[in-house]
Parts: structure tokens; C-alpha cells; sequence
């Protein structure tokens, strides 16, 4: 796992909110995962981007190690209807409820719904921009203690 330092927030004076990139399953490009964290970088985020090939159960154990606000799954696999849930599943099992769990990637239309009813806040699909993500992650990230 990378990180970067965690620098106060220059506008609140408050730490940046903790960003987990992940790439659940077998999907071997991560490119837009990469793009993404240095993005997320540049607009005050600290990330942890983990690379690729998690498991569910990884994707939660650096969640939980990193105490993290924010888990983002990046998935181009056609797997997300497997693995998205088990994240969130074992996220809730750990006591995470208060992370924010988001998915990006190539995820058809008629699949995001179900990702939401199964506890992804939000799905970003191609050419969403980093400034809309971001601005998505402080509206909606709870800080943990």
C-alpha cells in the first residue's frame, strides 16, 4: 500500500478525509484507480490506494487498519455484483457504518440501483471528474474519530 502525508485541510484546519482506492477481484487495469487517488491527492484528500487484485476481506482489513472515511471501489470486471456487496457487507459486520462506501467504473445501468440498495452510496461511471468526485466525498464523508 502507498500513502501520502496527511496535511491539515488548509480551508478547515481539519485533517483530510482518509480515501481507500481499491481494485476488488481479478481486474488487472487500474489506470483510472490510479488517476483517481493522484486526483483526489491534488484536491486535499489523503489516500491510501492499495492496488490491485483485493479480496473483499482486504479491502476491509486496510480499511480498518487505515481508518479510513471514505472506501472507493474501482471495478471494470463485471464482477461488481459479487464483490461490491461483500465489501459493504463485511464493512457493516466490523462496525464501519460510518465509512462511506463509493464504486466507479464500467457498471451498466440497469446494475446500479441494486448497488445502492445494497449500501454503495454512489456510482460514478466513465468521465465523471475528479472535481465531481471529490466534491461528492465532502459532502457525504462522515470524519471518523
Amino acid at each position: 500500500m502507498t500513502e501520502t502525508p496527511a496535511p491539515e485541510t488548509p480551508t478547515t484546519g481539519q485533517p483530510p478525509i482518509r480515501v481507500l482506492i481499491a481494485k476488488p477481484g481479478l481486474d488487472g487495469h487500474d489506470r483510472g484507480a490510479k488517476v483517481l487517488a493522484r486526483g483526489l491527492r491534488d484536491e486535499g484528500f489523503e489516500v491510501i490506494y492499495t492496488g490491485l487484485r483485493q479480496s473483499p476481506e482486504m479491502i476491509v482489513d486496510a480499511s480498518e487498519q487505515e481508518d479510513v472515511d471514505v472506501i472507493g471501489l474501482s471495478i471494470l470486471s463485471g464482477a461488481h455484483m459479487t464483490l461490491l456487496p461483500k465489501v459493504v457487507e463485511l464493512a457493516r459486520q466490523r462496525g464501519m457504518d460510518d465509512v462511506l462506501i463509493a464504486a466507479g467504473g464500467i457498471i451498466p445501468d440497469a446494475d446500479v440501483g441494486k448497488l445502492k440498495a445494497a449500501g454503495i452510496a454512489e456510482v460514478f461511471g466513465p468521465g465523471t471528474s475528479i472535481g465531481q468526485i471529490a466534491r461528492y466525498f465532502r459532502e457525504h464523508a462522515r470524519r471518523r474519530a
